[in-house]
C-alpha cells in the first residue's frame, strides 16, 4: 500500500499536489511504518522542478489525521519509542522541508499527531466540521516535537490549555485562538482552497521558495538576523529574471 494518496493538478506556471495519508482506519490513525514511508515520498516529490504547490488534505470528511495508533502507542517500550516519535516528526519536517507552501485543508478530526503535523504545513484551512485536540496526556505520554509550534500559532496560554486538558475543540474556537487562518462552511472549503492556490501560483516560483525559507529563519532568529536573512534574501532574487519579469507582467496587466 502506498503511504499517500496522490493527484496532481497542471496549471500554466506548474503542478499542484493533493496528497493524503493512506492510513487504514476510518479516524485515519497513524502508525511508524506508514509515517516514515510518507516522509520518503514528501521528500521525493519535493524535487519535482515543477511542484508550485501542496494541497494536504483529509481523505474523507471523518478525519485528517485522527492521531497515533493507539495500539502501536501501548507496545512502544523505552528502546522503541524514540524511533516511532521520530517517524512523526520525519513527515513534519519534509512538509517544513518542501520548497513550496503547504495548505493544510481540514475536514474531521485533526488530533494528537496530525495536529503536530498540520502546524507543520504552512498556513491551516478547515470547514466547521473538523475538531483539534492534544490528547497525548490522556493516554499516558506529554505532547512532544512539532506541538512546539504551537505557541508561535496560538500563544502560550492556549498551548498550556491544550496540552494539559487534552480536550477538543471545535473549528470556530480554533480559528478564534489563531490555529486556522480560515475556518469555512464545508461547501465553501473547496472554493477557498482554489483561491488560495491561485494566489500562491501567482507568485513567482523562485521568490516563494525564498520567501518560505526565509519565514522559516524568522522562528529562530533574533530581529537582527531575521533583517539581514531578508537582506541577502532580496538581494539574491535579483540573481534571476523574477523581478524584472514579474515587474513587467505587472505593468503589462495594468496597462488598458
Amino acid at each position: 500500500m502506498t503511504p499517500l494518496n496522490e493527484s496532481f493538478e497542471t496549471h500554466p506556471s506548474g503542478s499542484v499536489l493533493r496528497v493524503s495519508l493512506n492510513a487504514r482506519t476510518r479516524l485515519s490513525v497513524v502508525n511508524g511504518e506508514l509515517l516514515r514511508q510518507a516522509a520518503a515520498r514528501l521528500h521525493a516529490l519535493g524535487r519535482r522542478a515543477d511542484l508550485r504547490c501542496v494541497i494536504f488534505e483529509s481523505r474523507d470528511a471523518h478525519a485528517w489525521i485522527g492521531g497515533a495508533d493507539l495500539e502501536e502507542l501501548g507496545r512502544l517500550t523505552q528502546e522503541s519509542a524514540e524511533r516511532f516519535i521520530r517517524s512523526i516528526h520525519e513527515v513534519c519536517a519534509a512538509i517544513r522541508d518542501l520548497p513550496v507552501p503547504v495548505v493544510a485543508s481540514i475536514r474531521g478530526y485533526c488530533l494528537g499527531a496530525g495536529l503536530e503535523i498540520a502546524a507543520a504545513c504552512d498556513f491551516r484551512l478547515a470547514d466547521t466540521t473538523a475538531s483539534f485536540g492534544r490528547p497525548e496526556v490522556r493516554v499516558g505520554v506529554p505532547s512532544v516535537i512539532e506541538a512546539a509550534l504551537l505557541p508561535s500559532l496560538i500563544g502560550w496560554g492556549r498551548t498550556r490549555e491544550l496540552v494539559y486538558r487534552g480536550h477538543l475543540v471545535d473549528a470556530r474556537s480554533a480559528h478564534a485562538m489563531g490555529l486556522l487562518e480560515h475556518c469555512v462552511a464545508p461547501d465553501e472549503l473547496p472554493g477557498l482552497v482554489a483561491h488560495v492556490v491561485d494566489d500562491i501560483l501567482a507568485g513567482a516560483p523562485r521568490a516563494i521558495a525564498r520567501q518560505k525559507a526565509l519565514v522559516q529563519e524568522w522562528e529562530s532568529a533574533t530581529l537582527p538576523e531575521a533583517i539581514e536573512a531578508g537582506v541577502r534574501a532580496f538581494v539574491e532574487a535579483y540573481a534571476t529574471d523574477e523581478p524584472s519579469t514579474y515587474v513587467a507582467r505587472f505593468f503589462t496587466r495594468r496597462r488598458p
